[in-house]
């Protein structure tokens, strides 16, 4: 077992958001940093043009032209809804001081956060607290960021097919019951996973395992889309999708390299591997597409480059570039593979692969992490055999791996199943045909 000022050490080095150069314990009294408040104001602007335009872009250049406003309108209306139901409670279920699994309710409505808004705060308490050195106002807006894309992830594996009001009542209360209670395990001081010692730098188990396990759930709770296998289901705009994910990839810097907490070399590390892995698994992915397919695609290649930010989001803090570029090759192939072979074997329908990228390339790179993490990044030991990774440490990252998927899976059957009972799931058959733009919003593309 660490002892705790290990496990101080060890939060300070992947905590999202830390924003300290090093790690800093709540006795240092630090004082607010211009320059990490700068860069973290940057990484916040940028994580959320990761949903709007990014995903709502990437998204619906992938759907068919009747559905594409309804696409853009679910990413756009979660940030507004999120921010939201962010601030009344979910901030203080994932942050709030609470216990092992869930935080408290003290910080609804951000309570106490005018008490101190131009000071450091501190996050947890004891050894294990953490002094950071910028406002907490610039730390809930970051986190709000996270909070925001992640269930927009998820509804992409439903589209084409989720009613509206259900895709709002899913939003609220997984946001609440299934998101907060994991990023609360995973980056609180007093978090079970976090306690076991379990890595994810910006999100691979927190936002990526999660919503992918959501989105394959709803996916076979609601069942194929209609003319699924009979119909033309290709992309309508591939070039919407083309610009969606050049700003995720942009983004994916404030995601990563914000996560490093202010400007200095972890962050910088971060940025060089997230460029890195994004463009190995461009490659890896288009390659055995080429091979296995005749031709290169434009799909391919933006889907891979989404695959090797996903893998190496857990690891980016953690890992040197020689690691970044197995991450991302490694991801280029297992995302090709969850979006094809694997959906095709099991029979489902997860329309825009929030699963087979997000889920599987989530899982690859949480596991991976725990091979290749180098440790004066990481914290962690390393292997007496070398300088990165170890067996112990591959084994915390498959626990904590395999507790959000089972948390997830059931937690998210249990809700869907609750909102599909009170207002229904999906739409009728007849309002699939014509088209979610009509049928649910009223609106259609010219």
């Amino acid at each position: 077992m660490r002892t705790a000022m290990a496990k101080a050490r060890a939060f300070a080095a992947f905590l999202p958001a830390l924003l300290l150069t090093g790690p800093a314990l709540a006795q240092d009294a630090p004082t607010v940093s211009a320059g990490d408040t700068a860069w973290m104001l940057t990484s916040t602007a940028l994580v959320l043009m990761m949903t709007i335009p990014g995903l709502a872009l990437f998204y619906a250049g992938m759907v068919r032209k009747k559905n594409i406003l309804a696409t853009l309108m679910q990413s756009f209306f979660l940030a507004g809804l999120l921010t939201l139901v962010w601030m009344v409670a979910g901030y203080s279920l994932a942050f709030g001081e609470g216990g092992a699994y869930i935080g408290d309710l003290s910080r609804v409505f951000l309570s106490g956060i005018a008490e101190n808004w131009d000071q450091p705060f501190t996050l947890g308490s004891g050894d294990a607290a953490v002094a950071f050195t910028i406002p907490e106002s610039v730390f809930v807006m970051f986190q709000m960021t996270f909070f925001i894309i992640t269930p927009a992830l998820a509804v992409g594996a439903w589209a084409d097919r989720i009613k509206f009001s259900a895709l709002v009542a899913f939003a609220v209360l997984w946001s609440l019951l299934v998101y907060a209670p994991v990023a609360h395990w995973v980056w609180h001081p007093n978090g079970w996973i976090f306690g076991l010692g379990a890595l994810d730098f910006a999100g691979g188990t927190v936002v990526h395992i999660n919503a992918g396990v959501a989105g394959l759930v709803g996916a076979i709770m609601l069942g194929k889309r209609t003319g699924f296998g009979t119909e033309n289901m290709s992309p309508y705009n591939l070039a919407f999708a083309v610009i969606g994910a050049s700003l995720l990839w942009i983004g994916w810097f404030g995601f990563n390299a914000g996560s490093a907490g202010g400007a200095g070399g972890r962050a910088g590390m971060a940025m060089l591997v997230t460029q890195i892995a994004a463009g190995a698994a461009v490659l890896s992915w288009t390659v055995i597409e080429w091979i296995l397919k005749g031709k290169p695609s434009v799909l391919g290649a933006i889907s891979g480059a989404v695959a090797g930010l996903v893998a190496i989001t857990p690891a980016a803090g953690f890992v040197l570039p020689g690691s970044a570029l197995v991450i991302g090759l490694a991801a280029g192939l297992a995302g090709f593979w969850g979006a094809t072979a694997l959906k095709h074997w099991c029979g489902y329908d997860d329309s825009l692969d929030a699963f087979g990228v997000h889920g599987v390339c989530g899982i690859v790179g949480a596991l991976l992490t725990g091979i290749f993490a180098y440790g004066p990044l990481s914290g962690t030991d390393a292997d007496p055999a070398g300088i990165s990774g170890s067996f112990s440490q591959f084994l915390l990252q498959f626990y904590a791996v395999a507790a959000t998927f089972v948390f997830t899976a059931i937690a998210t059957f249990i809700l869907l199943k609750i909102i599909d009972l009170v207002i229904g799931l999906r739409v009728s058959e007849e309002e699939e045909r014509e088209g979610l733009d009509v049928s649910l919003h009223g609106e259609r593309l010219g």
